[in-house]
């Protein structure tokens, strides 16, 4: 199986899922330990119940990993009765989980950590700075949103792919005017330029169109990868089927990728893709690591996706033996419930 290529991969601190991602945290070293867990005990209750508790024993695992996904699902499934417990992580001594315990904060408009988030705005770690400017913006002090600017000129790279991803979830259209720039400075590294893309993607303008399109056309899995998600932020129907044509891609992950893009936008087309996983027995000759990979994709796909057939596997998947896995699935699991409860009676 064709794996992604993970030198061109998007931002350190912000990428989430790393099992699926296969980038490093800021900060820290490819050779960072490894955690070993002990051996999952299943959790017995309705998938919402344990889905939650899932992710309430993620935010204290011992690997920052796994609390930094945990605060990801958090932030994405609109978990708010569990922000206490992530507003504690602001703490945390691990600069990426500090820094998406920010984001979420901002991200759900978390007005009850504003004077702890704020204390972050004179953390040891610049990429943290920036997430508490950004999370304050979002709590009604626009003054801090100059912050987020000013970083898309730091000759750090990793501060600036940071920047240009918080200007994007800004949601201000004045940031595409600094998104560009950055695309138009020839000293921005691959991750800097992907993020920038896509955020401009975010802000949704159909400029972006032929980059993307490009994205999804390079050699680089990872690459068009990042391209389906800024296609599916984009959301015009000509960016839904560009997705689509990924639907055939060589590589398994980037299949899923895009079956899961197109079930967020409203789209079943990728289901037999997803199906196949599970039907074809695909995991089979793989080795560990990738067939995790896949199972948390998988897991994605199927939350987004959300038809019956699909969903009926969350629960087995719920009790996997390993926690990305069972992270992925519990978003699947709270996004779908969070979808239930704020549709139109």
């Amino acid at each position: 199986m064709q794996h992604a290529r993970v030198s061109r991969r998007i931002i350190a601190v912000a990428c989430l899922f790393a099992a699926v991602c296969g980038c490093q945290p800021a900060n820290q070293t490819p050779t960072a330990p490894e955690f070993v867990s002990p051996p999952f005990q299943p959790i017995p209750g309705d998938p919402p119940t344990v889905a939650r508790q899932i992710v309430f024993d993620a935010l204290a695992h011992p690997d920052p990993r796994i609390r930094s996904n945990a605060i990801e699902v958090i932030a994405t499934t609109g978990e708010v009765r569990m922000m206490p417990r992530a507003q504690a992580l602001l703490q945390d001594p691990a600069v990426p989980v500090r820094f998406l315990a920010a984001l979420a904060v901002g991200d759900l408009e978390y007005n009850l950590a504003k004077d702890q988030v704020g204390a972050l705005l004179n953390d040891r770690d610049l990429n943290v700075r920036l997430a508490a400017a950004y999370a304050l913006t979002k709590l009604g002090l626009p003054e801090y949103f100059q912050v987020l600017r000013d970083a898309v000129a730091s000759e750090d790279q990793t501060l600036r792919a940071n920047a240009a991803l918080l200007l994007g979830k800004s949601g201000q259209q004045e940031a595409l005017r600094y998104l560009y720039w950055i695309l138009q400075r020839r000293d921005s590294a691959d991750k800097v330029l992907l993020q920038a893309v896509e955020s401009i993607a975010m802000l949704k303008d159909a400029r972006i169109y032929p980059k993307l399109w490009t994205q999804l056309i390079s050699a680089y899995a990872d690459d068009r990868i990042v391209g389906i998600r800024g296609m599916g932020a984009l959301g015009t129907e000509e960016a839904k089927n560009a997705i689509v044509t990924l639907l055939d891609d060589a590589v398994l992950e980037v299949r899923l990728a895009a079956a899961a893009e197109l079930g967020k936008l409203g789209q079943t087309i990728g289901e037999s893709e997803v199906q196949a996983v599970i039907r074809k027995n695909l995991l089979a000759n793989m080795d560990p690591a990738s067939a995790e990979r896949v199972r948390v994709w998988t897991a994605l796909a199927i939350g987004k996706i959300a038809t019956h057939d699909l969903l009926r596997h969350l629960p087995d998947m719920l009790q996997d033996p390993s926690n990305t896995v069972r992270l992925a699935a519990a978003k699947g699991v709270l996004l779908v419930e969070r979808r239930r409860r704020t549709a139109p009676q």
